[in-house]
């Protein structure tokens, strides 16, 4: 394992924190961290370890990962576990990608790590990895306002971002990396012209959909900075760096190279068998490997987006983890503020692609949220964190309707499942699925594979638990008019009955759809909580 101390973890500030984050990569596992400065808000990088565990090396027959790489990568992460312990982090933050996401095996092997090593990783995305690269971007770099196009290469997809420090105009992952095409497509050392050319053409029909999508978000007279992250690009700015300045920078932060240059490095690589590549100072074993193909990448897309330099960001994913963690606990600086609402920016872009009755769904998750905050420690103990998978479930519940009304409720789990929802796991995205599929009909069974989707006892539970006020809220605008203003209970612990007080909008409305539906549904929540509830309406007061 490489790893690299910048500073000292000892004696630090009472009020710094110190957090790790960590990114199971296709080729590497890497961690950074991270003294965290609250007052500021800032953060400083204490260390950074990387291990190439290649789980990117999959059984051709059945895409699992192999009992090898899962072995290795084990190892690594235990490795980074005793290094985070050793600097007294509070926290050890990890995510997946593209080999684990797309493996048979992946998340059997997530919940083999969270056993034996009791860490747990969250599987992210591509456009999330994509968000997150972002975000590690924006703490490194100033972006002035102005359009970046950013791509980080890594061993099994590729992602390309546009944005200009606020939100990001066009976030994709591309399913080409420098250990994909490697391991799929070259058979020769060095390469063969043909190879070579076929690998060419793959990597830029590939490409050309998302280079395309990014240029028609940059606007009349706009001139974006390229940015590039990860190692492949890093490798060859560091070549670059050797054959022109005879010495490479330290950092490496802002180094620049011409798409000339990177054509000149690439035809003389591609020129190289493995041992020739592997003599390049500064050249690792896996990374003259893969090389090729990676420089490849990069040389298509900056063809394809038509731009001629590009500056390298040391900050990537991982500290666009560390970033997220601290916008989701309230440390962030100002210009990166606006990425805290992602998630409900998600929601509700995804609701006006569903043509969801939005009127309609703001009162359900309104209900569902004051039936939260009035029965927590009382009936239930979830936090901010369950509160808001309650909230985007809610607004999102009636999604399936774009597909069909029969069965709404199970369409609606498949929308919110595949529809990546940005700055969400995929363990919140499955329970804000599940919330959604059971706001109607059947109440969550083993049998149903959807339930059994969800790994964790806890997200089950979570499941289980607000559905059940889900279902009391959709009830609660059953003909979709706002016929209820307000709501109020009461819960006797000696009797265990819920008194749920209504109080209508308007005077001489009974609001007796309401009132039945309530009645209809209410089966679900007396089973899940052992209680009784009992419905009382207030007229409205006269206007």
């Amino acid at each position: 394992m490489v790893h690299s101390v910048s500073q000292s973890a000892d004696q630090q500030p009472p009020s710094d924190r110190i957090l790790a984050a960590i990114d199971v990569g296709t080729n590497s596992i890497h961690m950074v961290v991270v003294r965290i400065l609250p007052d500021l808000p800032s953060f400083s990088i204490i260390t950074r370890a990387k291990d190439t565990v290649r789980l990117g090396d999959r059984c051709p027959d059945t895409g699992n990962l192999t009992p090898e790489a899962m072995e290795r990568a084990t190892i690594a992460l235990r490795r980074c576990q005793e290094i985070a312990k050793s600097l007294n982090a509070e926290q050890i933050v990890a995510v997946a990608t593209s080999a684990v996401r797309e493996a048979p095996n992946g998340r059997d092997f997530l919940r083999q790590i969270k056993t034996e090593l009791d860490l747990a990783i969250n599987l992210i995305s591509g456009p999330e990895e994509a968000r997150r690269i972002y975000l590690g971007v924006l703490s490194g770099m100033e972006f002035n306002h102005q359009p970046h196009v950013m791509i980080d290469i890594g061993g099994g997809s590729t992602e390309l971002i546009l944005g200009d420090g606020h939100e990001s105009r066009t976030l994709s992952s591309t399913k080409i990396g420098a250990v994909r095409l490697t391991t799929e497509f070259v058979t020769t050392d060095p390469i063969a012209a043909p190879e070579f050319q076929y690998l060419q053409a793959y990597v830029r029909g590939m490409l050309e959909r998302p280079t395309d999508e990014l240029l028609a978000h940059i606007k009349l007279g706009e001139q974006p900075r390229l940015v590039g992250t990860s190692g492949t690009i890093e490798a060859l700015a560091m070549i670059h760096a050797r054959d022109t300045l005879g010495v490479v920078p330290d950092p490496l932060n802002g180094y620049q190279f011409s798409l000339r240059d990177l054509r000149e490095m690439l035809n003389r690589l591609r020129k190289l068998n493995y041992e020739q590549r592997q003599a390049i100072p500064g050249m690792s074993e896996r990374r003259a490997e893969i090389i090729v193909a990676g420089a490849l990448i990069l040389q298509e897309a900056m063809s394809l987006l038509g731009l001629e330099t590009i500056t390298v960001c040391e900050r990537s994913l991982r500290e666009g983890v560390i970033v997220d963690w601290m916008i989701t606990h309230g440390l962030i600086e100002d210009r990166l503020r606006y990425q805290g609402s992602v998630r409900q920016r998600s929601v509700l872009k995804a609701a006006r692609k569903y043509d969801v009755n939005l009127e309609h769904s703001k009162r359900v998750a309104s209900f569902a949220l004051s039936l939260f905050d009035q029965t927590r420690n009382v009936l239930h103990e979830w936090g901010p964190e369950e509160r808001e998978l309650l909230w985007a479930a809610a607004i999102l519940h009636n999604c399936g309707h774009h597909i069909s009304h029969d069965a709404h409720h199970k369409h609606s789990y498949y929308l919110i499942r595949n529809g990546d929802l940005l700055g969400y796991t995929e363990t919140e995205i499955e329970t804000v699925a599940n919330l959604a599929r059971y706001h109607r009909k059947s109440s969550p069974k083993k049998k149903h594979e959807n339930y059994r989707n969800l790994a964790s006892k806890k997200y089950r539970r979570v499941v289980e638990q607000l559905s059940a006020l889900l279902r009391l809220a959709v009830a609660l605008d059953r003909r979709q008019i706002g016929a209820i203003e307000a709501i109020a209970c009461h819960f006797d612990p000696a009797s265990r009955v819920l008194s749920l007080h209504l109080r209508a909008t308007q005077p001489e409305d009974e609001c007796a759809l309401e009132l039945w539906s309530l009645d209809y549904k209410k089966g679900a929540f007396e089973a899940e909580y052992n209680a009784k509830l009992v419905v009382k309406l207030e007229a409205a007061a006269p206007s």
